[in-house]
C-alpha cells in the first residue's frame, strides 16, 4: 500500500452494513457494504455508479491486495485497501469496521 507520491484517502465506514457515496478521482461511485455469515464470515462490498447501476459486486473485503486491481478494465484509476490496527493482514470483523479495521482508497 506505499506509493510516496499519492494521497490516500479514508472511506469513511461504520460497523454496520451501510451504503454511502463517494467521489473517487472525480467519479461518484455508491459502496454498499455488506455482512456476510453464510459459508463464512466476513465483509462484501458492491460498486454502484451514481444512478446505481451496479458496476461489480460481491468483492470481499481481504488485506494485503488493492480490492480493485482485477477490475481496472472497468474505468476505476485507483486502489482500494482493507488494513487492521495491531495486524495490518487480520480480516474486519463484524465490530471493528471502520474503528480498528479501515479502507484506504489511492488514486493512481
Amino acid at each position: 500500500m506505499s506509493q510516496s507520491s499519492n494521497t490516500v484517502y479514508l472511506i469513511p465506514t461504520i460497523p454496520s452494513p451501510q451504503t454511502l457515496s463517494i467521489a473517487l478521482s472525480n467519479v461518484t461511485y455508491n459502496l454498499r457494504f455488506t455482512y456476510q455469515n453464510a459459508g463464512g464470515s466476513g465483509w462484501m462490498l458492491d460498486i454502484s455508479d451514481a444512478t446505481n447501476n451496479l458496476i461489480v459486486g460481491g468483492i470481499p473485503l481481504v488485506t494485503g491486495a488493492d480490492l480493485l486491481a482485477q477490475y481496472r478494465y472497468l474505468g476505476f484509476v485507483g486502489g482500494l485497501y482493507v488494513t487492521t490496527a495491531g495486524d495490518p493482514l487480520a480480516v474486519p470483523t463484524f465490530t471493528n469496521l471502520g474503528s480498528d479495521a479501515n479502507i484506504y482508497y489511492i488514486p493512481d
